[in-house]
């Protein structure tokens, strides 16, 4: 049974409560109807055996006078009178009750009323006795012919009704019923869609102060809770496939490097076992380079493990411009042949707050960029100043000022999507591992440089961009945010037109301060 009835649905169950409510009721009412009714007409028909035979009574206590008039007996009525020795001298008979059989018997007490059965037991009586002083017995009773045909016929109307009425409820009930759960059928479906992957489904709204509306409510709430868990659990492992896929990158470019070096090395070692007469000042150079080449890959990552490790740098008041004059004049001496400029933004002095080495390996891997990537002969423009953090440049204010370093080129530039990865470790914008020195010839590049760029700029809190399109150069902007003397004291050292820019130029024939 139990069984049974968890698998039955819930709207059977609600229908066949309900209509097992309404029976009952039905039933309760119709008994109490039958009952009351019932009690109704045997009193009535008490009260017309009570009167006929009252009226008997009088007549037959005038005897022996003269013969009373006989009155009119009602048709479900018989009466009889029984002399003190038990004859009967008299019988009445009423006309609905002539074949009908007599009361089994009669009370023993005068005066009070009883129901009694026919002889035949087809019918019954209510019957009444009553002592007549010098006449004998008078016995009377009614027949319940016309009551139990009333009773039958209220019943068989009754249960009509009542059939009627259940089954118009249980048709209203399956209609209400079906109405009321299409809401759960509905949060069903959607559920049945969400399990197939359609997690951006959500419960149709409904009233809040229903209970479907608070269900569909606290639905959604948590299939967006869900969705943005899987969601996130998602970004998550793509960004650890990211991860994952770069430092294999990283393990291969990093092994490459290393093992080119070191092959040289060992090569270099064979042909000199091979060849004792060789020069060897000759081979150990080619050595020493190769050497110093793979401990400058070594330097260069053991720099970024550090700084993934976020281990604090060692900062002081850094001037932004005489790193750039002194970056101009370490370029121009490797690679005299090019324009090489100078761009002051601004007269107020540029301090941050920083590593100045780092802060110097930063513009010169910026500006030993624009060299290798460029064409000779291309012109290299390094510009400093301070701008507001919108992009507005001028002298700096009280608040929301920074400083910012670019190196421009008007080299081939890069298209979007190597704009987009040129800060990754090892990435390189052509297949090649032969790269252009700044004087011309080719050399080796790790692709570690703006990496280490990108790296050591966010561990001084600043932001580090590229702006670059195919055939239009490129511009590296490196954004800093100023030291608080600098906020302090801008505004006293600009000069009246240090909103015009100062451009400086060294002499092709060798570095000259900027």
């Amino acid at each position: 049974m139990k069984v049974l009835s968890q698998r039955t649905p819930l709207r059977i169950k609600l229908i066949a409560v309900m209509l097992a409510l309404v029976a009952v009721a039905l039933t309760v009412f119709g008994a109490a109807s039958v009952w009351m009714l019932n009690d109704h007409l045997i009193a009535r028909h008490d009260r017309t055996l009570v009167a006929f035979s009252m009226e008997l009574e009088r007549n037959l206590s005038r005897l022996p006078g003269p013969p009373p008039r006989q009155p009119r007996i009602p048709p479900e009525m018989v009466a009889r009178v029984r002399d003190p020795n038990g004859q009967i001298t008299t019988t009445l008979i009423g006309a609905a009750v002539e074949n009908a059989s007599w009361p089994v018997a009669f009370p023993d007490r005068p005066r009070v009323i009883e129901t009694a059965a026919a002889e035949n037991g087809e019918l019954r009586w209510r019957t009444r006795t009553a002592t007549i002083q010098g006449v004998g017995t008078l016995e009377t009773a009614i027949g319940l012919t016309s009551v139990d045909q009333i009773i039958f016929r209220f019943a068989l109307i009754e249960l009509t009704v009542g059939g009627v009425v259940l089954a118009a409820l249980a048709v209203v009930g399956v209609v209400t019923v079906r109405h009321s759960l299409r809401p759960l059928r509905q949060i069903e479906q959607t559920a049945e869609a969400i399990a197939a992957g359609r997690l951006g489904l959500r419960v149709p709204d409904h009233d809040p102060r229903t209970e479907v509306g608070r269900l569909a409510r606290s639905l959604n709430t948590m299939l967006t809770q869900i969705e943005t868990a899987l969601r996130d659990r998602a970004a998550s492992e793509a960004a650890a496939r990211r991860s994952e896929e770069r430092m294999r990158r990283f393990i291969a470019d990093a092994s490459h490097e290393l093992r080119t070096p070191l092959t040289s090395i060992r090569g270099f070692a064979e042909y000199f076992r091979q060849n004792p007469e060789a020069d060897p000042a000759e081979l150990l150079a080619r050595v020493e380079a190769q050497a110093s080449r793979m401990g400058l890959l070594v330097d260069d990552l053991l720099l970024l493990a550090r700084l993934d490790q976020q281990r604090p740098l060692r900062t002081g008041p850094v001037d932004l411009l005489a790193i750039a004059a002194d970056a101009v004049h370490d370029a121009q001496v490797l690679a005299p042949d090019r324009r090489i400029s100078l761009s002051v933004a601004g007269g107020a002095a540029l301090i941050v707050t920083g590593d100045e080495a780092r802060l110097r390996q930063v513009l010169g891997n910026l500006v030993n960029n624009a060299l290798t990537h460029t064409p000779a002969g291309t012109p290299v423009t390094i510009r400093v100043g301070t701008r507001y953090r919108d992009g507005r440049t001028g002298p700096p204010g009280p608040v929301g000022e920074v400083a910012f370093i670019e190196v421009s080129d008007a080299g081939p530039g890069l298209t979007p999507e190597e704009a987009e990865r040129v800060f990754e470790r090892f990435y390189r914008s052509d297949p090649s591992r032969a790269r252009r020195g700044p004087d011309g010839p080719a050399s080796s590049g790790s692709g570690l440089g703006l990496s280490i760029v990108a790296a050591l700029v966010r561990a001084h809190g600043g932001i580090v961009s590229v702006e670059t399109a195919p055939g239009e150069g490129a511009t590296f902007r490196v954004v800093l945010p100023l030291a608080p003397e600098a906020l302090n004291g801008g505004l006293d050292d600009a000069e009246p037109d240090a909103s015009e820019p100062e451009d400086t130029e060294p002499e092709r024939s060798g570095p000259s301060p900027a």
